[in-house]
């Protein structure tokens, strides 16, 4: 069976949580876009850990990490990653690499802190991990999949003509250093022997997983509104965030996922750019950011503040139906404990008209937040395993965001740790 974990709003959701949890009845988690541009934040026995590439199942013995053909691979970074995880006593994971994945190299990230540099005041808040650039080069054909690492002639003869036309760009548009071929191809060869060890047929290995019956679990980064499609455009990502790309990025049939866990944060974050209805500033929001996640609400890749907002169902109502939920994971509720009431935006006015279907990025530019007050539950709710012990305003927030949603909670996460749970049936 196919289970997709995915964000139904800006990102930081608290999906690593999820997926750590879920993982330990899964043999199989995949990883089938993005890169290395967000971080899972995972809370265990072995420490807190910010996942960039690898799944967040990672961290059993039993199950093996699969990066798929639709990541963005950094390779020495996927290494880098797995010497941290042997540093801090984690069991070396085994991993597999589709010989379909494409390879994300400097020169990307060097594109892309160029262009946002070029942007100034009209950047997009990119985290500089070279991930437009990548794709842009994907769908361009002129990216180098890791298979082609084991054809060096045909290889050379591609960078070749890489270089050339980069080169044109760093001259006339960038007024930047020039790529040495050579030097380009040398790296290669070095990325070559590191991903050696882990590369396979990916959508084989999950083909003849499939027919034993096994467990597999898909793991999205980002969240529906940053979805290239269906999202902020032009403020989004450069790959799909939704459940639906999961048998693209991995190679397998749509047919295979029987579920879909939308993950949705009991308030707004944000991190980059893009319109954001319900975001809050000042003393409220600085608050709302210091008691958030756990830590506080920081980018686990840039380190960034993150945007703060009062939850909003208008969007999140829409992520749950564009990625197809079969029902909701809520997270963070125990950060609302503060409050005396808690507002909740449940329409947009757009021009006098109220709307309730999340708009275009254009419409979403006029749109002021319409809320509803809901009364605080004004205690600390860790620890609670029961979904009955929670206090009434508590369980009166969840069961008014369901409605909202149109999708079934059934898991309520009250906390960082792993165990931090409550199953809502």
């Amino acid at each position: 069976m196919v289970r997709a974990i995915v964000g139904a709003n800006w990102g930081d959701e608290g999906k690593g949580k999820i997926t750590d949890m879920l993982a330990k009845e899964s043999d199989i988690i995949i990883r089938y876009q993005g890169g290395s541009n967000a971080g899972h934040t995972i809370i265990n026995e072995y420490g807190k850990f910010a996942l960039h590439l690898l799944p967040s199942g990672v961290f059993y013995n039993h199950t093996t990490s699969v990066i798929g053909n639709g990541v963005a691979l950094n390779i020495p970074f996927l290494v880098k990653e797995v010497k941290s995880l042997e540093e801090k006593g984690v069991p070396t994971p085994k991993i597999l690499v589709s010989d379909r994945a494409q390879i994300l190299m400097p020169y990307h990230m060097a594109f892309d802190t160029y262009e946002e540099e070029r942007l100034g005041g009209k950047s997009f808040g990119s985290t500089k991990s070279g991930i437009a650039p990548f794709y842009s080069d994907k769908y361009a054909k002129i990216g180098i999949q890791v298979s082609e690492l084991f054809d060096g002639e045909a290889l050379r003869e591609k960078v070749k003509g890489i270089c050339e036309y980069k080169n044109i760009l760093l001259e006339h548009l960038y007024h930047k250093p020039q790529l040495d071929e050579n030097q380009v191809f040398e790296e290669l060869m070095e990325y070559r022997d590191m991903v050696a060890p882990y590369v396979t047929d990916v959508s084989a290995y999950l083909f003849r997983a499939l027919k034993e019956g096994k467990n597999i679990l898909l793991e999205g980064q980002l969240g529906a509104l940053k979805d290239t499609d269906h999202g902020i455009y032009p403020m989004v990502t450069s790959s799909s965030t939704l459940a639906g790309y999961g048998t693209v990025g991995a190679g397998i049939p749509p047919y295979e996922i029987k579920e879909i866990i939308a993950v949705v944060k009991a308030y707004s974050s944000a991190v980059g750019g893009g319109e954001f209805v319900s975001e809050i500033f000042g003393d409220e929001a600085d608050e709302l950011r210091r008691r958030g996640g756990d830590g506080g609400e920081y980018g686990a890749t840039t380190g960034r503040p993150r945007r703060m907002g009062w939850f909003d169902a208008v969007a999140s109502r829409y992520g749950c139906r564009i990625q197809g939920a079969t029902s909701v994971a809520l997270t963070v509720l125990d950060v609302l404990g503060y409050l005396d009431e808690l507002p909740v935006c449940v329409g947009y006015e757009i021009e006098g008209v109220v709307a309730k279907d999340f708009p275009v990025t254009t419409k979403l530019a006029k749109a002021k937040p319409v809320y509803e007050m809901l009364p605080g539950w004004k205690q600390e709710i860790r620890g609670i395993r029961n979904y009955e012990e929670l206090p009434e305003n508590c369980r009166k927030y969840i069961e008014f965001i369901e409605r909202q949603l149109e999708v079934p909670v059934t898991m309520v996460s009250n906390g960082p740790g792993r165990e931090d749970i409550i199953y809502k049936h």
